[in-house]
């Protein structure tokens, strides 16, 4: 096959379903949803979405429910040119939705994500094969079984691996086991801190660069990101922008980075491109909606450059 997608993501793959709030409550009070918005989310997927906005074909490797909301979430990836071929329909089985409550006055998000009951990625020899001929496997960890199946044929293949560093596994030593078989390790404030055990963040991103990836970055949110450069560690700050939801500012992030990082770019010059797709996603509600085309977040790169 000739036409194998540069980017194969494995990880959560879902319905959000957004709704702007006047306030967050407190327990047991109330408020008003002043407007809701439907859209594809989950972790992995928009950064599939985002790679492919971007430039760089993708697929989602997975599993789906045989339900209404399963064949929405397909509809919506292929819609984005993302490749489904290797998206397996379970009869009977419930796809995952979350739902997600917006606060106006930061842009900030509360999520209750409503997960699904479906049985692990079967590796079945297309699923194997899509793997095998990336350019690079993007993780997020929510399914171990699932990353860690899709980590192993990668390693074997030579095939990159960039790690969502998001969700974490009890069990410690799993979560060091994943982030060690990583290229790319790209995580939210929390995983470096909770990972190494070390409280100090810049000690704790150096910490996970000497177990073998060769891109440490931890993001910040509105405060930027760090990250590991020639045994340095650096701020990069975020671009400014009008936030009206950071919802899937992170994954954004990511599906830029490789996108940015497969044509060839260096490292530092992707997170700058990175963060400023991720500060134009903020602009407009949803995971997806925002995600600006490459010469947008180039425009908004070079103009702070």
């Amino acid at each position: 096959m000739s036409d194998w997608p540069q980017v194969v993501a494995v990880g959560h793959n879902c319905m959000d379903h957004l709704c702007t709030v006047e306030a967050y409550p407190p327990e047991d009070g109330s408020t008003h949803i002043t407007d809701m918005v439907s859209a594809g989310g989950g972790a992995a997927a928009t950064a599939a979405v985002a790679a492919a906005r971007l430039g760089a074909s993708a697929a989602v490797v997975g599993m789906l429910g045989g339900d209404a909301l399963g064949s929405t979430i397909r509809a919506l990836l292929a819609q984005e040119g993302v490749d489904t071929r290797f998206l397996r329909t379970v009869a009977g089985g419930r796809s995952s939705d979350s739902y997600i409550m917006v606060d106006p006055r930061h842009g900030t998000r509360t999520k209750f994500p409503y997960p699904d009951d479906l049985p692990p990625i079967p590796w079945d020899e297309a699923q194997t094969a899509a793997v095998e001929h990336a350019r690079v496997l993007h993780l997020d960890g929510t399914r171990y079984d699932n990353a860690l199946a899709a980590a192993s044929i990668a390693q074997s293949a030579g095939v990159p691996i960039s790690l969502d560093g998001c969700h974490m596994q009890p069990d410690n030593a799993k979560n060091r086991a994943l982030a060690s078989m990583c290229s790319i390790l790209i995580m939210n404030y929390r995983y470096p801190v909770e990972v190494t055990g070390i409280d100090d963040y810049e000690k704790a991103l150096l910490e996970m660069a000497s177990w073998g990836p060769k891109v440490v970055v931890g993001t910040q949110g509105e405060r930027g990101c760090l990250a590991v450069l020639d045994g340095t560690v650096r701020r990069f700050p975020a671009y400014p922008v009008k936030v009206t939801d950071s919802t899937g500012a992170g994954d954004v992030f990511h599906g830029a980075f490789l996108a940015a990082w497969l044509r060839g770019m260096d490292t530092e010059r992707c997170i700058r491109f990175a963060s400023a797709a991720a500060a134009l996603k903020c602009e407009k509600m949803g995971g997806r909606a925002g995600i600006p085309t490459f010469e947008a977040a180039l425009a908004l790169m070079e103009r702070y450059s």
